[in-house]
């Protein structure tokens, strides 16, 4: 079948197409003979009789540094009417603004397929909908009060500190055992975000890496494990960490069989889990999960070929 792919992500210009996720869609998407069209957010527009507009371009993708895509004239499409799925792809801080695009998406539901299905991401923030699977994760709380961090930090030793909304290894903090700076930290945590933070006990297996395991559709994908870079314990991509080629553990796998049902259900068809020490889940990330193209360079699989797989079986 022949789709009409709008995707909803930050400036084509601004991506590094050697790593970029959203361009791995898009280039598989042509290649399958997809229509794909590319829009700003910001763009987004609700009009008086409820239709939801967007004024997008259509592109054209290539494997070519410096000069990876070719776009036509902007044009003004009816989501609903004139496209057959749409790919949440921008990247967060997940804020009201990206809030409000969910509800505005939610509009073109039994219309129009979106990816992922913007009410569970709405509700399922990375940090967040984690916590309904404590069972697997590190000992951890969330909070505004340094004195329950104190406390926690007193029974579990060095801790880590997280803006609870925060993407891509940015403002990730490791607290010693003694509590250093701790306060200082906490006042411009507070004084710098609204919500409260998440803080957990710091993991020392985290310099053997933090996995990332992609699921689509509920299933196990593949995975890559992500090794903090010199001088850091973080091991996004985005700070500098480095990706191998790795296998899952036992434990892993049965993360993944307890998520992958309810991710399927919540209409989560691409979602991205970190696994640290082969057994602590730390997040489960669905507003814009990345880490596809180094898995298939690893693995020679075909992840974006798998997501669509799974986009056209529920058309």
């Amino acid at each position: 079948m022949s789709l009409r792919v709008a995707v909803q992500m930050d400036p084509l210009h601004s991506i590094n197409i050697a790593g970029d996720s959203s361009f791995a869609l898009m280039l598989s998407a042509q290649e399958r003979g997809h229509e794909v069209y590319h829009y700003d957010v910001g763009s987004l527009t609700l009009d008086e009789d409820d239709r939801l507009i967007a004024h997008a371009r259509p592109v054209t993708v290539q494997k070519v540094v410096g000069d990876h895509y070719k776009s036509g004239e902007v044009r003004r499409l009816d989501l609903g009417r004139d496209i057959d799925v749409v790919l949440m792809r921008q990247d967060p801080p997940f804020h009201m603004g990206y809030i409000t695009a969910t509800h505005m998406l939610e509009r073109i539901e039994g219309e129009t397929l979106v990816v992922n299905n913007p009410v569970s991401v709405r509700n399922a923030p990375e940090k967040v909908m984690v916590l309904d699977y404590r069972r697997f994760m590190p000992p951890t709380i969330v909070t505004r009060s340094v004195e329950e961090v104190r406390l926690f930090q007193k029974k579990h030793g060095a801790i880590v500190v997280k803006p609870i909304h925060g993407n891509g290894g940015k403002a990730i903090f490791r607290v010693g055992p003694e509590g250093e700076n701790l306060g200082a930290l906490f006042e411009v945590f507070n004084q710098t975000w609204p919500e409260p933070h998440m803080v957990q006990a710091f993991l020392p297996e985290v310099s053997k890496g933090d996995k990332r395991i992609v699921l689509v559709d509920g299933e196990i994908a593949g995975a890559i494990n992500r090794k903090p870079g010199e001088g850091e314990f973080r091991s996004n991509l985005a700070v500098g960490g480095y990706a191998e080629k790795t296998e899952l553990t036992q434990q892993e796998q049965e993360i993944c069989a307890a998520l992958g049902p309810e991710l399927k259900r919540l209409g989560l068809i691409f979602v991205g889990i970190d696994v640290i020490g082969g057994k602590y889940l730390t997040e489960i990330n669905v507003t814009s999960p990345t880490g596809i193209v180094a898995i298939d360079k690893f693995n020679g699989t075909d992840t974006p070929g798998m997501i669509w797989d799974a986009i056209e079986g529920r058309l």
